[in-house]
């Protein structure tokens, strides 16, 4: 009986080596294709999956028959195809099966262990499958302890294999090609030596050393031609997926409208400049520029001419970096671009902002129309202006916001004692937004009294802000920020909400105004704003008047006279506030549903003389009966004042001398008003 117990001096070292370079490819590819298959989405995952199992499948099957052509027994041997073939199948199916598994579920799960656990099962079965189809004259016999090793050697290295793919950081794609390869070579070397033939004793004719070679190359071609073509549409991928992302950087990187670098793209040039300036102790001058008429250009030309505009300017721009040594420019916003350069000798800074000037000055031609420019700019200078990115991009920014202001300049440097008021009131305008949620904000009332009779007959409510930091703000100073900055819409909502609760719960039952701004009258939401503050308090609509100034129903007439007409048949009173500061005031009359006019506080504060004055009321009082509206005077303080009003027949006044706004709380502690039970 012959053991075959020498398993490395029985095989053909050639054979060997041509099976092991098949095996590493072949794991190598498998890696690769587990990798797409794991990162992709559904759709592409079965693709990569069908060539995961394959080249898997191709690799294990090859590697064993190449390795076991090169395996000399010594006695006559044929392979029987059926079995052959199947052997090929397990090891594909087992593959597809043992790799979906690993490659689903989160990677800290127990699939990977699971997937692993039949990835080695499959290369087994293929093995002693194949083996099954191993015919020799003689009589096999198996070593079962080695068997066991063969299959365990096979799991725990495929397992390993799966773990390393899934949770692995660096590395983990070639860890597991290193794994599956060996797992593959330790069962055949471990399984081979398992085995034990005993020649039957007739004397055979042993197949020729060069069949076994052109058979065992013809194998490995095959199996190479496999793995190869999967290998190849693997790295078109990769290289599609590389270009791919370039383009989408290149995207996420520039401007779509006008070509230009974008946002993302000049923070990163920026951090880069400044770098380069504080490393060669130079100076970096960052410009901002802003058209001033692009929402002029817009609505009165159309958005396709505004985006015209901005592609020219950004194709003028362009040129202009092309043409300067470290220039470069980008859009950042609407509107909005920046600009950088490098500042060496004091000429280079004012040379750039000139040729800037002449490029962004001479109008833009759009078809048939000649488009006029008015751009703003600010410039600030690093390390003088700001010692990094964040405060060089801000003071920039506060430059250009004075350029607006300025009607001379059109080109302004950042100066930190002029712009101080302007980071103040941006600091401010920022601590406003979430001035309501935090509950900063609450009503004064000031009383608004019969002139006749000296009773109250309703009150004004009045917005603060107590500024956590800052105390009590005026409410010239945030209600003018909060118009700029839109935030008058949810907080003149709160004042409405506020006012009609707190009125419902009034003794006696008076009248309560609030004042609506422009920009409220414009929004769409005014109305229902109004309809859901009364139905939520359950005040009566005839109790709330709302106080409108004339400059703000002229911000959009027809929509502030639908919206005045609707509140109106609600039942709601309306008044026209600040009457007579403004151009039209005898066609407001006539034109809006007003019920009151409130007569401004400069009659009595400007330089008039009191009989001007009583010509004034005694003018205003006449409209007020020729329109059937009735006539309040604010701003009274003396009592003088009072009694001009009570002579000219004035019906309502509103003043210090007849009370200050005060909180709800204090009326009712002094009595002035009562809270229903």
């Amino acid at each position: 009986m012959t053991h075959v117990h020498d398993v490395a001096r029985q095989h053909d070292l050639a054979l060997v080596a041509v099976a092991a370079l098949l095996c590493l490819a072949g794991a190598w590819a498998t890696s690769r294709f587990f990798r797409r298959m794991t990162e992709d989405g559904a759709t592409q995952r079965y693709g990569w999956l069908f060539l995961t199992a394959l080249a898997s499948g191709v690799t294990i099957w090859a590697t064993h028959f190449v390795a076991m052509l090169g395996f000399d027994v010594g006695v006559p041997v044929a392979l029987e195809t059926p079995l052959t073939a199947a052997s090929l199948l397990v090891a594909v199916a087992g593959s597809a099966v043992g790799f979906l598994t690993g490659a689903t579920g989160h990677r800290s799960s127990v699939r990977p262990v699971l997937g692993g656990v039949v990835v080695g099962l499959a290369v087994s079965a293929m093995h002693y499958v194949g083996m099954a189809a191993y015919r020799v004259d003689g009589v096999v016999s198996w070593d079962t302890p080695r068997v066991v090793l063969s299959v365990v050697l096979s799991v725990l290295l495929s397992t390993a294999a799966l773990l390393v793919a899934r949770r692995a950081r660096r590395h983990g794609w070639d860890a597991m090609a290193a794994l599956l390869a060996l797992a593959v070579l330790a069962l055949h070397l471990t399984g081979m030596s398992a085995m034990h033939v005993t020649p039957a004793g007739a004397e055979g004719e042993l197949p020729a050393p060069g069949s076994r070679y052109v058979l065992a190359i013809a194998v490995a071609a095959v199996a190479f031609v496999i793995i190869g073509a999967g290998t190849a549409g693997y790295l078109i991928d990769a290289r599609s997926r590389a270009a791919s992302v370039e383009r989408f950087r290149r995207l996420a990187m520039q401007d779509v409208l006008t070509g230009l670098p974008n946002r993302a793209s000049f923070n990163e040039r920026l951090e880069a400049e400044i770098g380069r300036a504080w490393e060669r102790r130079g100076r970096l001058a960052l410009v901002v520029l802003d058209v001033d008429n692009f929402k002029e250009i817009n609505d009165q030309r159309g958005h396709g001419v505004g985006d015209e505009v901005l592609r020219a300017l950004g194709g003028r721009f362009a040129a202009l970096a092309d043409h300067v040594d470290g220039a470069f420019v980008a859009r950042v916003g609407g509107d909005e671009f920046v600009a950088t350069v490098r500042v060496g000798g004091e000429g280079d800074l004012g040379s750039f902002l000139a040729e800037l000037a002449r490029t962004q000055s001479a109008p833009v031609r759009v078809g048939a129309d000649v488009v006029p420019l008015r751009v703003s700019t600010g410039v600030a200078v690093f390390p003088t202006d700001a010692p990094d990115a964040e405060n060089l991009v801000n003071n920039a920014d506060l430059a250009m916001y004075r350029a607006k202001r300025d009607p001379v300049q059109d080109v302004c440097f950042y100066d930190a004692a002029v712009d101080e008021r302007t980071r103040q009131r941006r600091s401010l305008a920022t601590d406003l937004r979430g001035a309501v949620d935090r509950g900063e904000l609450f009503l004064h009332y000031q009383p608004q009294t019969a002139v006749g009779t000296g009773e109250v007959d309703g009150y004004e409510a009045l917005v603060r802000w107590r500024h956590p930091q800052l105390g009590p703000v005026s409410p010239g100073e945030f209600i003018p920020l909060a118009e700029e900055n839109g935030l008058i819409v949810p907080i003149g909502a709160w004042v409405l909400r506020t006012a009609c609760a707190e009125a419902a719960t009034w003794d006696p039952p008076l009248r309560v105004a609030v004042n609506v701004s422009a920009v409220q009258l414009a929004h769409t939401d005014l109305v229902e704003t109004v309809r859901q503050a009364l139905e939520e308090s359950g005040l009566p609509p005839e109790r709330l008047e709302l106080e409108v100034t004339e400059t703000a129903v002229f911000t959009d007439r027809e929509r502030a006279r639908r919206a005045l007409e609707d509140l109106r048949a609600m039942g709601v009173g309306l008044a026209l506030d600040d009457f007579g500061v403004g151009y039209s005031s005898l066609d407001v009359l006539r034109s809006f549903p007003f019920g009151r006019i409130k007569i401004d506080r400069s009659f009595f504060s400007g330089e008039a003389t009191v009989a001007q004055t009583v010509e004034l009321i005694h003018a205003v009082l006449s409209l007020g009966r020729t329109f059937g509206m009735s006539v309040l005077a604010e701003g009274i303080e003396t009592v003088d004042q009072l009694a001009l009003l009570h002579d000219v027949g004035c019906e309502g006044a509103q003043g210090y001398l007849l009370g200050r706004p005060a909180p709800l709380e204090e009326l009712v502690r002094s009595g002035r008003l009562r809270l229903a039970a």
